[in-house]
């Protein structure tokens, strides 16, 4: 059983309001002389394309664009980024976006360095050595894919995301700006909001380190629980709670929008080590059937995945009830650990999150399916602190049916 844990991040992270200046001299500074950015037309038109282009054209750095990015990114759109980059001969790919495009990013500098198809590298630790340089400039805050180790795909013909995982594939930088965040639409700051507070809280509850069962011979990049995961969870938690309703509410709030910001980074740096866990496996097959975002999914499927882990967890709900402040002198530790679930179900409700599956148009006789779908995805099933059977998804998809 593992009793060593280690900690990976992005090679450099550069932070906070006006970040973004600095990327032309860190290209310099890495000698990076072509740069492919890959982001979506939605981007582009909305000037986010410029934040990045013209310090990079400013400090000589010649600029391709790949602009066919797009939600939940397919196979088919991984292929077509990966000719783009075939035809340029980047020094270095850029990640401009979403979680999304930053992943397109990712897998693309994969397939670019090592040749062959998105879907050789499907699984985990299947990427032969280092990549070509990855830069991500997240626009929105939530995914956590600045310092990842992974990049999701959606597999059309299956209906279920996929994922490319391995520490060869963590950005080489990341410069995370707040005000590149503030022209998200309301449902996209909800939505990456409430993954980023997914991530923190799956993160958190995980298995233990000395527990994590990792099958003799698997590699994975994931390991559970650690006293440094731990510290990022607690406080990405905490500052979700502080300002996703704001930057919601008040989207040109710069304070809020850098709490979120910086939740989202430091959720990362926590699931990225830790492991993302059972509410990312039961969504997963949600996801590729409804084409909602991975965000609203996770979002919806959070406070039924915290009942189901509720008496494996409850010390850990109950610290997040008074991070958030919601737990008061005298209260049992079992009464304030429902009242993280309850809290957590009242901020869905307050951003506008989906209640409930059928409210994507999932009907009952999809949920086996699903769950036998999710019951493949081990490589994060085994980092939730109880392991479920397809008959306990099935009734926790019931449940948020």
């Amino acid at each position: 059983m593992p009793d060593i844990w280690t900690f990976h991040s992005a090679g450099a992270v550069i932070f906070g309001p006006g970040a973004i200046a600095r990327l032309g001299e860190q290209a310099n500074r890495h000698r990076w002389e072509r740069v492919l950015v890959i982001t979506d037309r939605t981007l582009v038109g909305a000037g986010l394309l410029d934040e990045v282009r013209i310090p990079l054209a400013s400090a000589g750095v010649e600029v391709e664009v790949f602009d066919d990015g797009q939600p939940e990114p397919s196979i088919a759109a991984a292929e077509r980024s990966i000719a783009s980059a075939m035809k340029v001969k980047p020094d270095a790919i850029l990640g401009l976006g979403g979680g999304s495009n930053m992943d397109l990013a990712k897998v693309t500098s994969v397939v670019f360095t090592h040749g062959g198809h998105p879907r050789d590298y499907l699984g985990e630790e299947l990427v032969p050595g280092p990549v070509t340089p990855t830069i991500c400039v997240p626009t929105t805050a939530g995914t956590g894919s600045e310092v990842s180790g992974s990049g999701v795909l959606t597999d059309q013909e299956n209906q279920l995301k996929v994922a490319v995982v391995s520490n060869f594939m963590r950005p080489k930088l990341s410069i995370v700006d707040p005000r590149l965040t503030m022209s998200c639409p309301r449902h996209v700051t909800a939505e990456s909001g409430i993954d980023a507070l997914t991530h923190a809280i799956e993160a958190y509850t995980a298995i233990d380190n000395e527990r994590f069962p990792l099958p003799v011979g698997e590699k994975t990049i994931y390991q559970g629980r650690n006293p440094l995961g731990d510290a990022f969870a607690e406080k990405a938690i905490a500052l979700v709670g502080q300002h996703l309703l704001r930057a919601v509410d008040e989207p040109a709030n710069l304070e809020a929008r850098t709490g979120m910001s910086l939740a989202a980074l430091l959720g990362g740096l926590a699931f990225a080590n830790v492991g993302v866990a059972l509410t990312h496996a039961l969504e997963y097959p949600v996801g590729g059937a409804t084409h909602c975002s991975h965000g609203a999914g996770n979002g919806l499927l959070l406070p039924f995945v915290m009942r189901y882990n509720l008496p494996a967890r409850v010390p850990q709900f109950a610290k997040i009830a008074q991070l958030w402040g919601r737990s008061a002198a005298g209260m049992s530790e079992s009464a304030a650990a429902e009242e993280a679930i309850f809290a957590v179900e009242q901020l869905k409700q307050a951003i506008g999150i989906p209640r409930r599956l059928r409210d994507l148009g999932v009907h009952e006789n999809q949920l086996r399916t699903f769950a036998e779908k999710a019951a493949t995805i081990k490589r994060i099933l085994r980092v939730n602190p109880r392991y479920p059977t397809v008959e306990e998804m099935v009734e926790i998809y019931k449940s948020a049916l």
